[in-house]
């Protein structure tokens, strides 16, 4: 099997400019270029990843950390940082978090100890201090969740003004009774698309009312249940503002029954466009989030002093679809 000195002696270069050329250093001559490719063509040159571990220390692994993989946002994520990785010959390693946030901890150090390149992460837990240790040997990415307690760089989405114009939209329809379907204000996303549909009501001169705020929807079980407590209210609302995807997807047995029952959930999902009413979302753009964050893993590695922007929020889209229609009547 060929090595990189032997690439580097049919070329007549140095083995570190067959490295720089494999791994896409934009500042090789063309003419440089040129020679170690058909060096490396000719003698069928493939890059031990052991050796390359043992250089660096690190092995050419991307580890994504995500509540729940099962989740079509998550799993579209991950599915992105795979795309990317794969491109420049690194594997990904995921796993799921859970809902618990104090095993969060030990799940991602596990990962974590497999000597990865990069992490992507978005965190459960109220406090990433754990962190600090590994911070300065892996390149750590959050999304969807700033980093508390660690300085890392992370990509998240303008929860605020999602679930503003998200509830405005629906108010807009005429609806004064809306209901806030979620799962826990712990959670830095839910807790800033609480603020936004309270801010929505703010600016309708609609009064804020908690008993239409409705926690606890952490799977379709307790989704029910949660709806269940506002149908059971003297004035149910008439409309939802769900806070995630998997809060929307468990009231699509609602959505196809007789309620009068106007919806409009933050984040996409597969055949959201597909259902009878069609479902109005916030649009997220998961994949953006993935390829961001993995791409920020590539830059920090190949350009380790260069200075990046720390924290970046995204912008989202509210997609109009039937499920939102006037007060008072069903679509």
């Amino acid at each position: 099997m060929a090595t990189m000195r032997d690439v580097a002696r049919r070329a007549g270069v140095s083995a570190k400019t067959v490295s720089r050329v494999f791994n896409h250093d934009l500042h090789v001559s063309l003419a440089t270029r040129e020679r170690v490719e058909v060096a490396l063509r000719e003698l069928n040159y493939v890059p031990s990843t052991l050796s390359t571990t043992f250089r660096s220390g690190r092995a050419p692994v991307m580890g994504v950390a995500v509540p729940d993989i099962a989740d079509p946002f998550f799993g579209a994520l991950a599915k992105a940082v795979e795309a990317l990785a794969a491109v420049h010959g690194m594997s990904v390693v995921i796993t799921s978090l859970g809902e618990d946030p104090a095993r969060e901890p030990a799940i991602v150090q596990s990962l974590l100890r497999q000597s990865l390149s990069g992490l992507v992460i978005a965190p459960i837990a109220g406090d990433q201090s754990y962190l600090g240790v590994w911070a300065g040997r892996t390149q750590l990415v959050f999304v969807d969740r700033r980093a508390l307690g660690v300085v890392a760089d992370s990509f998240t989405e303008d929860d605020h003004a999602g679930a503003r114009a998200a509830t405005g939209h629906l108010v807009e329809h005429g609806h004064v009774r809306i209901g806030f379907l979620g799962d826990s204000t712990a959670i830095p996303t839910s807790r800033g698309r609480l603020v936004g549909y309270r801010a929505a009501l703010l600016d309708a001169a609609i009064e804020y009312d908690e008993s239409l705020v409705a926690l606890g929807a952490l799977d379709r079980a307790s989704a029910a249940a949660a709806f269940s407590a506002l149908e059971r209210l003297e004035e149910p609302p008439t409309a939802i503002f769900a806070s995630n995807a998997r809060v929307t997807m468990s009231l699509v047995p609602v959505l196809r029954s007789d309620r009068r029952l106007a919806l409009a959930g933050f984040g996409d999902f597969p055949m959201a466009d597909m259902l009878e009413p069609s479902v109005t979302v916030i649009d997220q753009n998961p994949v953006a989030l993935g390829t961001l964050a993995a791409q920020r893993i590539l830059d920090r590695l190949a350009h380790p002093r260069r200075r990046y922007r720390r924290h970046t929020v995204l912008p989202v889209e509210l997609v109009e679809r039937a499920s939102c229609f006037p007060a008072g009547r069903r679509s």
